[in-house]
Order: C-alpha cells, then sequence, then structure tokens
C-alpha cells in the first residue's frame, strides 16, 4: 500500500510557498511600498552591521529570496534548504509589517495580531518542512552511520592485518 505522503507534499508544499512568491514579485514590483515598514526595523540594528545600500534595495533582496525559496520549495528542490531560506526572510518580514504594539487603534491591532498569528502558524509548516526527510534518514545519521562503519572496517582490517603477522 503506497503512503499518502508523498501526495501531501505535493499539493502542502505549493500551497505554503503561495504566499511567498506571490508577496515576493508584489514586493519586486513595488518596493517603496514596504520600505517605510523595514526602516523601522532597520533603524533599530547597529550600525555597524553590513545593510544593502538603500531601504528599497533591502527590500528588493528579500523579495527576490522569497520568489526563489517558495519557487524551489513549491517545486521540492532542495526543500529543506528552502524552507530553512524562508524562515530567515519571515521572521523580520513579521517584525518589521506587523507590530500591533505600536496601534492605537484597536480594529487595526487585531488586524495586525491575526497577521502576527497568520505569520507564525505559517513559520509552523515551514519548520515541519525543514525536519521532513521524505522517509530517508537524515545526513546526520547518514553522517553516524558512516562514520560507524568507518571504524568497524578499520578495525576488521586491523584484525586481519594482525591475524596474518608471523609471530
Amino acid at each position: 500500500m503506497m503512503s499518502a505522503m508523498p501526495l501531501v507534499r505535493r499539493v502542502a508544499r505549493p500551497l505554503l510557498a503561495m504566499i511567498f512568491v506571490y508577496g515576493g514579485l508584489d514586493a519586486l514590483r513595488n518596493p517603496a511600498a514596504k520600505a517605510p515598514a523595514a526602516d523601522k526595523v532597520l533603524t533599530r540594528l547597529p550600525p555597524a552591521l553590513p545593510v544593502i545600500g538603500t531601504t528599497e534595495q533591502l527590500v528588493r533582496a528579500d523579495a527576490a529570496a522569497k520568489v526563489l525559496g517558495g519557487t524551489m520549495l513549491a517545486l521540492g528542490r532542495f526543500p529543506r534548504l528552502s524552507a530553512l531560506g524562508l524562515i530567515a526572510t519571515l521572521v523580520p518580514t513579521t517584525l518589521a509589517g506587523h507590530r500591533p504594539w505600536e496601534e492605537t487603534d484597536p480594529v487595526q491591532r487585531k488586524l495586525q495580531t491575526l497577521q502576527v498569528c497568520k505569520n507564525a502558524s505559517i513559520l509552523g509548516g515551514l519548520l515541519l518542512a525543514t525536519v521532513d526527510t521524505e522517509g530517508r534518514p537524515s545526513l546526520g545519521w547518514r553522517a553516524r552511520r558512516a562514520g560507524r562503519d568507518v571504524q568497524r572496517t578499520v578495525a576488521g582490517t586491523r584484525a586481519v592485518v594482525s591475524a596474518r603477522r608471523p609471530d
């Protein structure tokens, strides 16, 4: 019996990626609309941190990362790495664009809180995608296994060499 997971991955990854591709394309087309929100976060960073020339350039770079990461995740190409990259774009975007603690209007505060909750939910999906090995052993497991195999081979070779030595 075939598992439903391959089908779920084929559907879930594009659905999860859609928001990044759409939002990234929108930010690439109109970075000036996103720049004021990004400025709120950038002004709090230490001046020694390397920053791309202008806020609009940073918005474009972030947008390109979202489009690339979202496309790669949707296509199932390097999905764990793509999801990790999307996490790296989602957190600062959320901090810049959705600041309910700064809203005085209760309706806007509620809307911004909802957006933070939505992004937290997306973050949960991305975290799951970063640990999904598609039923194959993880790289860490394979590395540990290879290390043990090398140790066994060396021990076996020593035993053979020791057995052949004349006393």
